[in-house]
């Protein structure tokens, strides 16, 4: 095996090395151990991230299913054109209404929710991610010819990415989604009634034998969907690091401000770019959980398919629809982004020294 010096997305590795072909036909070498730095970075800033913010979670994943909170529901504004600054002062004060209306009516155990497949789940997700991302970003150039710093470099290796986290961990979240929206304070025929669901292990046994195999992975088009939003995060994240560092490659300041301030604006870069892609790619959220929704009654889903799913949001609920929940999301996906890849950074970092 050869030994290499490589820089593998800033982290700087000696040891034993794989080779790939480039288009030229040209042996590149790759550090072995570059690759799974990281998967253990990803890992560990999914970890850190479902733990942190799991209320937030729960709580966007039942707006985003309508079922819980229909608009209907929720009261009409006085006036009949508020302005944007009176429709979001109302929708935030709501969204915290709801919250805290989880708690006093189901327990704080409640906010808690899909946290078991969110820690199972998470650690393969953002791993995959992450060890997917990292190595298309060194595999791309030599293969394509191009610049490592390249955009298309960065929009082939987070599609990549997207596409193979979704395909690998769809059951996971179609499980945490279940569970989510699996409420003992909902009104049945007798007043309360009981979740449909015990645990993560019955409800896949519910699912596989009134759904089929196939019903593990209801969503999977949407999270597909969802690969633009991953696209657009990190590809615009890594343009605005590579301006950051533009700007301070010239500063020598290695004391402990330099360090921080170097930090807060990676994390400020994580936050601006994944406010970026949500705003843009939200849609496809609300559609992925409206499809991997439990059955109705009657045994039968209500959403088919992503073209029909949107038809009958649009005709029952509005357009509007599309875009529920988007407080929750904001409120949760802007600082998990700044977690997560804040401690990505942070690892690769330390597993570098």
């Amino acid at each position: 095996m050869d030994t290499v010096g490589k820089k593998v997305g800033g982290l700087s590795q000696k040891g034993p090395s794989r080779s790939v072909r480039s288009s030229k036909g040209v042996q590149v070498q790759l550090p072995a151990m570059g690759s799974w730095a990281h998967l253990m970075a990803g890992a560990t800033g999914g970890i850190t991230t479902a733990c942190l913010t799991s209320p937030l979670d729960v709580l966007r994943t039942r707006l985003q299913s309508g079922f819980y909170y229909p608009p209907s529901s929720l009261p009409a504004a006085q006036h009949p054109l508020p302005s944007f600054y009176r429709s979001s002062l109302v929708h935030f004060r709501q969204t915290l209404q709801i919250l805290f209306s989880i708690h006093r009516l189901e327990g704080w155990r409640s906010l808690f929710k899909g946290l078991g497949p969110s820690l199972t789940g998470v650690v393969p997700a953002t791993g995959i991610k992450f060890y997917t991302y990292g190595n298309c970003k060194q595999l791309v150039p030599p293969l394509f010819g191009c610049e490592k710093d390249a955009t298309i470099v960065h929009v082939l290796s987070a599609a990549s990415a997207g596409i193979v986290t979704g395909t690998a961990t769809n059951p996971i979240w179609l499980v945490k989604t279940r569970l989510q929206l699996d409420s003992t304070a909902r009104e049945g025929a007798g007043g309360l009634r009981a979740s449909r669901y015990k645990n993560s292990i019955d409800c896949v046994r519910q699912v596989v034998r009134q759904e089929g195999i196939r019903g593990l992975y209801r969503g999977l088009g949407a999270s597909y969907l969802g690969v633009i939003e991953t696209t657009l995060h990190l590809t615009t994240y890594e343009r605005l690091k590579g301006a950051l560092a533009e700007m301070q490659k010239d500063v020598r300041d290695t004391n402990g401000w330099g360090q921080a301030a170097a930090g807060f604006a990676l994390s400020s870069a994580a936050g601006l770019s994944k406010l970026l892609a949500v705003l843009i790619a939200y849609p496809h959220e609300v559609l992925r959980t409206r499809l991997r929704q439990s059955p109705m009654a009657d045994g039968r889903p209500k959403y088919t398919g992503i073209i029909q799913c949107v038809r009958l949001m649009c005709r029952e609920e509005g357009v509007v629809a599309l875009y529920g929940g988007l407080t929750a999301h904001l409120l949760r996906t802007v600082p998990s982004a700044v977690i997560t890849l804040g401690t990505y950074e942070l690892v690769l970092r330390v597993l570098a020294e």
